[in-house]
Formats: structure tokens, sequence, C-alpha cells
């Protein structure tokens, strides 16, 4: 799994695939969908797809793919040395979302939640693999949110598919269990590998698991903490345990947009219910869309 172009720019995604085997493009496949990383606080979240023919469903069983996050490192590491040997049968794919990325989306102005991101990518996975050439006939897709709702939303974007949506089908499904592998290893060599744009000191890079419980990525966030720039790249500053320690430990920061909202609410007064039959001053015909007025656009003339 060659990492190179995330590492050489952390801050963006990156997709990493396989070669496609030639089989899956004449025989009916199927494809599963997982990922790694959604509860830390720090590093990427990954999502992984494994694809191989329905005849070869005995073969993944045989190869004794489990839930990554039943298995050890190094186990997962030799399973997914198993699906790269296996290359005629077997094909994969992983989409890397960047820590910035995820804040960043979290926190914009018109919400991107973690459930919709993750929705987008896996539905990006499946149209990869499509576009491919892949013939592929069944899905199966370890669930984020509502079951139902995720699997109606994935079968009215793909009518052609047959789609399987559950909870815990990383432990059901071979071949999700495969693509947790891919997106487990994806995960664990991507932190591991992490180059720190920061220049910060060895000292300060233990980060332990990246679960906000571990005491570890405790001591690092506290101690990476900026008080101008805030945290590393490494971490993905929407998350609550970040949030507390920017409050705490970062420069104060005032937003001249929320100092006069919060002036003109205390102005504000009740308005009488006869002003709601007043005339308008504006003619609403040439008062403009909410649109551009949350955007602060304005009409001009010339450049």
């Amino acid at each position: 799994m060659d990492l190179s172009e995330f590492e050489s720019d952390n801050s963006k995604n990156s997709v990493v695939k396989s070669a496609v085997p030639e089989i899956t493009k004449t025989e009916p496949c199927w494809l599963g969908i997982d990922e790694a990383g959604r509860g830390p606080v720090l590093g990427p979240m990954v999502y992984g797809t494994c694809y191989s023919p329905l005849s070869v469903k005995e073969r993944l069983k045989e190869m004794g793919f489990a839930d990554s996050k039943t298995l050890t490192e190094e186990q997962r590491e030799d399973l997914f040395e198993k699906l790269n040997v296996a290359s005629d049968i077997i094909g994969w794919i992983v989409d890397i979302l960047s820590p910035n990325f995820i804040s960043t989306n979290m926190l914009r102005k018109f919400k991107y939640n973690l459930n919709a991101l993750s929705h987008d990518s896996a539905i990006g996975l499946i149209q990869k693999v499509l576009d491919k050439g892949v013939n592929v006939k069944e899905v199966y897709v370890d669930t984020v949110g509502d079951p139902g709702k995720y699997q109606a939303k994935l079968k009215d974007i793909f009518p052609d598919l047959e789609i399987t949506v559950a909870s815990k089908a990383d432990a059901t499904y071979p071949i999700v269990s495969a693509a947790s592998i891919c997106a487990k290893v994806g995960r664990d060599r991507a932190v591991k590998g992490w180059i720190f744009k920061e220049n910060m000191s060895e000292e300060h890079t233990e980060y332990g698991s990246g679960y906000p419980s571990d005491p570890t990525t405790k001591k690092f966030l506290a101690s990476s903490c900026d008080y101008v720039f805030g945290f590393p790249q490494f971490v993905r500053f929407s998350w609550s345990t970040a949030d507390k320690i920017l409050e705490k430990e970062a420069a104060p920061v005032y937003w001249d947009d929320e100092e006069e909202e919060g002036e003109n609410k205390k102005k504000k007064k009740t308005p009488s219910v006869l002003s709601f039959f007043q005339p308008k001053t504006i003619d609403a015909r040439k008062r403009k869309h909410r649109f551009f007025r949350d955007r602060c656009l304005k009409q001009v003339r010339e450049f």
C-alpha cells in the first residue's frame, strides 16, 4: 500500500488502490465496505472496500478474515499480505480522509457531519469500483447510523445493485472483513508514518492510540497545543476533547460579527403586533436573497 501521495501532503485526502483483477470484470462480484478510525481524536479516518467474484466466497472464508478491531497489528498485516498474494481474484481501494478535512467540514457554517461524510466516502468507493469496470452485483456495508435509512439511500443511488447494510457486517461477511483489514492497515500505516509539518520534537510525538480516553493521547494533546496556532494537523480539532483544551490553553478568539450580533440582540425589543400590518419600506422584489446576505455578496458594476 503506497501512501507516498498522502505522506507528501497529509492535510489532503488520498485514494490508494490495487490493480483490478481481470476476472472481476467478467464474473459477477460482491463488494464490502468498512471504515477504521471513526472515534479517535488523532489521525485520519480511512474507508476501505474489497471486491472479488462471488464464485470465490468460500476461499475468502478459508483465508481467515475477521473484524480488524479484534486482531493485532501484526495479524492485520499478515492478512493484508494474503490479499495482495490473491491479487488475481481480489481488488481493494482505500479512501484516506485527513484530520484537517474532517474537522474543517464538521465546523463549517453549513454543517457536514461525520455520518454524511462517511456515507459520501462509501458511495464514492462503490462508484470508483464500478468505474473500473468491475461487474458488481452485491454490496455489503457496515452501517453508520440507521441501517434501514442508509440502505435505502444507497439503493436510490445504485438501483441495479443488491445492497445489504447491517450492524457488525465486518464480523458477518468475509468481504466486509477484508475491507476492514484494508481500512485498518491503511490507518495504521498513515498514523505510524505521520510527518509533522510543524517540526515537533520527538518527545512531543508520543500520542498513544489516538482515542480521547487514552492517557498518552491526553498528554499529547495537552503538550502539543500552541497558544496562538492551536494543534498540529494531526489533531481533529472539531472533537470536543480538543475543543475543551483549546478553550482552556489557547488564546481567546473574538469575531466582530459575533459582537455586533450580541449588541443588536440587546438593543432589539419585541415588536408590536401592529408593526406587522404596517406598509413595508423595502420592496420584497428588491431585497437580496438570504444566500447572498449570508455570504456578504454584493453586486459590482466594474472591476
